[in-house]
């Protein structure tokens, strides 16, 4: 940013006053609450969050400082503005991984190592570096994504001593496909959320929920089994009379 364009301590002082103004009126709105679906507590939340995120730019731009908070989103995405029949489409895929088993990480890009002799191995190699060590594991990693298609690495992680962590996966429209190596540098850069076309998330957090309305689901039967059977017992002494 430049000289001219830096925002001023005034403005920083003006985004304060303006979170201060929506905690009011969030606070106000949340008082006088008609129902659980409000909509003005939704409006005043909104309120809140963009001056919220306003001031924390403009305090970064200004002092290099942050806030303690942050306001959560509500998870969904905004209206599709793109065009109706897209000609064009970008895939953006991100898997994040963890490193359980090193040696056994090591030992497969080993193999592939030793199978191809055109295969880099990275500064000192696997030959040289123990089993998780930093050095070790980089040339290790650089080996097996160099090696195999990131679909493979996803259904063979277990193998790689790898395991999974959270994916997403986002479909989006472009008016003309992109100019040849035009986006490589920053491939997510230009990831327009209202251009999304479909996306699909995995995560153990999503596991975690449905695991819980199991558990529910599990309670509310023993209780409805329960009552069947004192219904049983009921059965007999009605038929006798």
């Amino acid at each position: 940013m430049s000289d001219a364009a830096q925002p001023s301590a005034a403005e920083v002082r003006a985004a304060a006053e303006a979170v201060k103004a929506a905690l009011d009126r969030h606070l106000d709105a949340v008082e006088r609450r008609s129902g659980e679906d409000d909509p003005a507590v939704y409006t005043a939340f909104n309120e809140l969050a963009a001056a919220a995120e306003a001031y924390d730019e403009l305090l970064y731009e200004v002092y290099d400082e942050v806030t303690p908070f942050e306001i959560p989103g509500d998870g969904t995405m905004p209206a599709y503005t793109g065009p109706e029949e897209p000609h064009a489409l970008s895939v953006l895929i991100r898997r994040d991984y963890t490193v359980t088993e090193s040696q056994r990480l090591l030992s497969q890009a080993q193999r592939v190592a030793d199978l191809d002799p055109d295969v880099e191995l990275g500064g000192p190699g696997l030959n040289g570096a123990e089993a998780g060590t930093g050095v070790g594991v980089h040339a290790a990693l650089g080996v097996l994504f160099g090696e195999y298609e990131p679909d493979e690495i996803a259904s063979r992680h277990k193998e790689f001593g790898l395991e999974e962590g959270d994916s997403t996966l986002w479909v989006t429209a472009a008016d003309e496909p992109a100019e040849p190596g035009e986006w490589l540098n920053a491939p997510f850069d230009q990831a327009d959320p209202e251009r999304v076309i479909c996306r699909f998330d995995v995560s153990a957090v999503f596991d975690e929920e449905l695991d819980d309305e199991e558990l529910e689901d599990e309670d509310e039967g023993e209780e409805e089994e329960v009552d069947d059977e004192d219904d049983d017992e009921l059965e007999p002494l009605d038929s006798e009379r």
